[in-house]
């Protein structure tokens, strides 16, 4: 039976799509077991979903943030301006910001083109990002433009998200349309996406390479689209042409053949073997087209950089051999296997105590914070039966954290800022772990994200270790020392 509903993709037994329950539900034993903070995944086979999992507290109706995965997206809006008529992959890139151009145009400069910027193919020795985010005035596209390019554009691969802001720019340039509103009815409104949010620049453009939040089934739509070459419930999203030639290789990018980032890049999708291609943010955000299977696979997580091959992996070694080309017969005791593996993922909240002889001593003290590159200058807790509230005072404001014991406590905070986060949803944990310790667990639920607060009470002093479970820098903890005020 095919289960229906408005708005969402229709859902089956793996059976009917000829995915045997036992086999997939080794697959996500195999996820679970061997990568770390994965968040959420669905798979779609012949346009159903077959299987989907959040490991909670991450849910269904939860957006996450995707990183580079918005890169496939941006991809999407250019093919459709270029088939509206807007500019072509041959236009050069100077010629969309005359304000914004050096007065002295290298000859390198000169010769680069929309299709250089999609595969990243732009002549520079590395990503001006950090240098865009640096300018002082804001102006991300004159930063990009005076970045030295040190070889001919089309000669080499480079990655570039500063190339995928620069193709957002075109697009508002040239259709007076902000990129996340160009494509909302083209593409998010077609395809019954509703949340969303993509994050801007100081210039009030799409950051188009990275910043975009969807639900994991919007991802898996977008997967569809493109497996289906660009129709969508048999209406004409994106033409055929351009779904060809943004997924095929238009450029080298190594030489590895066990690696899925060497084997060539599209119009901002990677190749992957067997075949396949795929949108890719880091920390494992991935939209895995299988087209020789008929199959799409979403996944969010919040991985490290080191380990994202090893999903794939898994999708090749555990996922690809399990999917036959015909329907098989009813399996109702590995499906409801499969079906309660599903629904038991989750986080565990911290494990510990609710309760310490400490807890009533410490309680509505405040600490001075020494000098921190975080800028927290003064902390104060407040324990009770039900938990923790941890208030932060920093030169601009007072951030609270809101743990449950035993349970995840819902707030929101500004305290772990991320470039354009803002205020960002989490949901907190803690407990006692001894007498005088208290840890505390922050998962920004619609991020990659988890932090680690470690508080060691040492008579009037307050030790606190900080720890994240990934990023793009140093892993190293943040630790810092507070002393108990007077009074």
């Amino acid at each position: 039976m095919i289960l229906h509903n408005e708005n969402r993709l229709p859902r089956t037994a793996p059976e009917q799509q000829g995915i045997a329950s036992a086999g997939l539900l080794r697959f996500i034993e195999a996820l679970d077991s061997q990568i770390h903070e994965l968040h959420s995944v669905m798979l779609l086979r012949y346009g159903a979903v077959v299987a989907e999992a959040w490991w909670s507290p991450y849910a269904a109706e939860r957006p996450h943030l995707l990183f580079s995965l918005s890169k496939s997206f941006t991809a999407t809006a250019v093919g459709l301006a270029i088939d509206e008529g807007y500019f072509t992959l041959d236009d050069p890139v100077t010629s969309f910001f005359p304000a914004e151009t050096p007065l002295v145009v290298s000859e390198f400069l000169a010769a680069m083109q929309v299709k250089h910027l999609l595969t990243m193919a732009t002549g520079h020795a590395s990503d001006p990002w950090t240098a865009m985010n640096e300018r002082l005035d804001g102006n991300w596209i004159k930063a990009f433009l005076a970045y030295p390019i040190a070889t001919a554009p089309g000669s080499q691969f480079v990655y570039n998200t500063g190339a995928t802001y620069l193709l957002s720019a075109i697009i508002q340039a040239t259709t007076g349309m902000r990129l996340s509103a160009y494509l909302d009815p083209r593409l998010f409104a077609p395809l019954g996406i509703e949340q969303m949010h993509w994050q801007e620049s100081p210039q009030g453009i799409t950051l188009g390479g990275i910043g975009l939040s969807l639900t994991t089934e919007a991802v898996a739509k977008f997967g569809q689209l493109y497996l289906h070459k660009g129709l969508w419930n048999k209406q004409r999203i994106l033409s055929e042409a351009w779904v060809d030639q943004a997924t095929a290789l238009q450029i080298t990018n190594g030489d590895d053949p066990d690696s899925d980032w060497a084997q060539g890049y599209g119009y901002q999708f990677w190749r992957c073997r067997h075949g396949s291609y795929r949108g890719d943010g880091v920390f494992g955000q991935y939209c895995i087209v299988l087209p020789a299977q008929d199959a799409v696979l979403a996944i969010t997580a919040g991985i490290d950089v080191l380990a994202m091959q090893q999903p794939l992996d898994l999708v090749w070694q555990l996922l690809l051999p399990i999917m036959g080309t015909s329907s098989l017969a009813a399996d109702p005791v590995a499906q409801r296997a499969l079906t309660e593996k599903l629904a038991s993922l989750g986080f565990s909240t911290v494990a510990g105590q609710a309760s310490s002889p400490l807890a009533e001593l410490v309680s509505g003290r405040s600490y001075q914070v020494a000098a921190n590159r975080l800028g927290l200058e003064r902390i104060q807790l407040h324990f009770s039966a039900a938990g923790c509230r941890l208030l932060v005072h920093t030169a601009t404001s007072v951030e609270t954290l809101v743990c449950g014991y035993g349970v995840w406590q819902a707030g929101a905070t500004a305290l772990f800022q991320q470039a354009f986060f803002g205020h960002t949803p989490f949901v907190a944990s803690g407990a006692w772990t001894n007498e005088a310790s208290f840890i505390m667990q922050v998962r920004l639920y619609e991020t990659p994200f988890v932090y680690g607060l470690t508080l060691d009470f040492i008579d009037t002093e307050l030790l606190i270790e900080i720890r994240i479970n990934t990023a793009l820098d140093s892993l190293a903890p943040v630790v810092l020392t507070a002393q108990q005020l007077s009074g």
